[in-house]
């Protein structure tokens, strides 16, 4: 009988973790998504289910106001359901603390990640007392977004803190008067520039078109609205394409005469 040596024990320990790390996976990003991160910004649960098998999303972004937009409450038992909704579906799930103090920030902070601190990114306005929380959260090692970013200047607060993430809100800032898009670039420049790997997370979207804009420029992170999601998709030459198509494959044969519209 051949023996069973230390050896052979670690052989097959390695081969059991190595089966459940490529079978038992809970990972949903694609092996050729490369560096890019997109973020469902809802938390209609309904938008979830229409958008999310799209395959496009890395996770879910929400905040107290769209919680209330959504009628979903802002307590600690709702988002760890939301949370687990989420995390079924994608990778990440990021939602905003809250309160009058710092200890109550800290407090919501821990209890909502408590559920998985690996996937559940914690959100933390970028003034000076939210910074104070997201450097106790950090410390407790919970994953933090500093949000609701209006200057370039921010990010430098992002870099040197090392958080792993910062959301200028790019609409809002065009809002106030300010070039948002101007803002975005020279934010991923900052990062870039002090050798950080904050990721420059731009939030407050209104079309497609502004995200292809940005990606040409090098920015890979974004969360946005079910509009802009759909904005994405939205092509009527590509949609009479796939029509065309399928009136081919429903008469059985090749034998007419296909002009498909691009060509």
């Amino acid at each position: 009988m051949p023996s069973f040596t230390s050896s052979s024990a670690v052989f097959v320990a390695t081969a059991l973790v190595s089966f459940c790390n490529f079978h038992c996976s809970t990972s949903f990003t694609p092996p050729f998504r490369g560096e890019c991160r997109f973020f469902l910004d809802t938390a209609d649960t309904a938008e979830w289910d229409d958008l999310l098998p799209r395959g496009l999303f890395h996770g879910v972004t929400t905040n107290p106001t769209l919680l209330a937009r959504a009628n979903q409450p802002c307590t600690v038992s709702n988002l760890h359901t939301l949370s687990s909704k989420a995390l079924a579906l994608t990778d990440e799930f990021m939602c905003q603390t809250w309160g009058s103090t710092a200890d109550d920030m800290y407090r919501h902070g821990m209890e909502i990640s408590a559920m998985d601190r690996d996937r559940i990114v914690i959100k933390v306005p970028v003034t000076a007392e939210g910074t104070k929380v997201a450097t106790m959260l950090a410390r407790s090692g919970v994953r933090i977004c500093l949000t609701a970013c209006y200057n370039s200047k921010q990010a430098v607060i992002a870099a040197s803190m090392g958080v792993e993430y910062i959301a200028p809100y790019l609409g809002r800032m065009n809002d106030n008067g300010k070039d948002g898009f101007k803002e975005c670039v020279r934010m991923q420049n900052i990062v870039d520039g002090l050798g950080s790997d904050t990721r420059i997370l731009v939030a407050s979207l209104r079309d497609a078109e502004t995200l292809g804009d940005l990606a040409v420029v090098g920015l890979d992170t974004y969360t946005f609205s079910p509009n802009v999601a759909r904005g994405l998709f939205d092509e009527r030459l590509t949609d009479a394409a796939a029509d065309e198509f399928e009136t081919a494959a429903s008469l059985g044969s090749v034998e007419f005469d296909l002009k498909p519209p691009f060509l």
